[in-house]
């Protein structure tokens, strides 16, 4: 029986920026995001009687190296669970690929449940996630809705994702700005890596983590978006100034991004409250409450190139 998994995309509003563990993908420190309902996976699996895996994405057959990644994640996923079945996968993505709309969360996390549900292996929560994080970081964190916390740990059984708030009572909206729909230039894994390696701030990075993932905590407890909208941009900022003060340093900024950034800053001066935060990729995220979205909205629909999106707080892991 072909099993369907949805899983949707996440937005990191303290951010994870640095493995420890590069075949754990085990990271430095905590990070915490919100699930968003606009941007998901689909991806079913079915056991196929063959010694390779085949696997499709929107419906378009990969060749062995675009397949690659996803081969090994099957099999290190075969050789923890013991099994040799091997699968057709077929994945819809409706999140643009490698711009920065972590489309690798959504994709690992709907692939891990899919092969949960199909080969019967009744992993509960936290082990679902530990298995989506073997393929993304950030999968971890997309088998829950709402606010999710990525704990950390030092090894593969206590670095998972639990739930915050996967339905939170809070009049706050996600405003996607999308600038390039391109791959980037420098992967998320490359970026994390130049970072740990060469910027001087980073070990001051893992401190600001930590406090600053305390304090976000505490404002979603008390619905206070605009405190929310404070650290999580102060968040975003200190992040890619670690790529900037790498060696040598790298930007994924585009020219659009910062004339959104000076915007929002210039919004918020009227009196709107609007607040950025940016993943490895040029695509901007705008934190706020529905009415100053849609102010927002109206400024940014003046600007050539581009396309705005609304993300309401979105759901844990589906299946159908």
């Amino acid at each position: 029986m072909t099993k369907t998994a949805r899983a949707f995309t996440n937005i990191a509003l303290i951010k994870y920026w640095g493995k420890k563990d590069q075949e754990l993908k085990l990271p430095y420190t905590n990070s915490l995001s919100l699930t968003l309902d606009r941007f998901y996976t689909d991806t079913s699996s079915e056991i196929i009687d063959s010694n390779k895996d085949v696997i499709s994405l929107n419906d378009t057959l990969l060749n062995e190296e675009e397949s690659k990644r996803i081969v090994k994640y099957l099999d290190s996923t075969r050789e923890k669970y013991d099994f040799s079945e091997h699968f057709k996968i077929n994945s819809v993505n409706h999140v643009p690929t490698s711009a920065g709309f972590a489309s690798s969360a959504s994709g690992f996390a709907a692939l891990a449940a899919s092969i949960d549900q199909t080969m019967a292996l009744n992993l509960d929560k936290s082990q679902l996630s530990i298995l989506a994080r073997r393929g993304s970081g950030s999968a971890s964190r997309s088998i829950y809705g709402g606010f999710v916390e990525w704990i950390a740990g030092d090894n593969n059984d206590n670095s998972f994702a639990v739930p915050i708030d996967e339905n939170p009572d809070i009049d706050l909206e996600v405003l996607s700005a999308v600038i390039n729909k391109k791959a980037k230039k420098i992967s998320s894994t490359v970026g994390m890596e130049k970072s740990v390696e060469t910027s001087p701030f980073y070990p001051n990075w893992v401190k600001l983590v930590a406090s600053e993932t305390n304090e976000i905590k505490q404002a979603i407890e008390q619905k206070d978006i605009q405190k929310i909208g404070e650290i999580a941009e102060h968040n975003a900022m200190s992040m890619h100034a670690l790529t900037l003060s790498a060696k040598p340093s790298f930007t994924y900024f585009e020219p659009e991004t910062v004339e959104i950034i000076h915007l929002i800053q210039e919004l918020r001066q009227k009196g709107i409250l609007a607040y950025v935060t940016i993943d490895a990729g040029p695509n901007v995220k705008i934190l706020g409450t529905h009415k100053s979205i849609e102010q927002v909205k109206s400024y940014l629909n003046n600007l050539s190139d581009v396309t705005t999106v609304v993300a309401n707080i979105g759901h844990g892991i589906q299946y159908f």
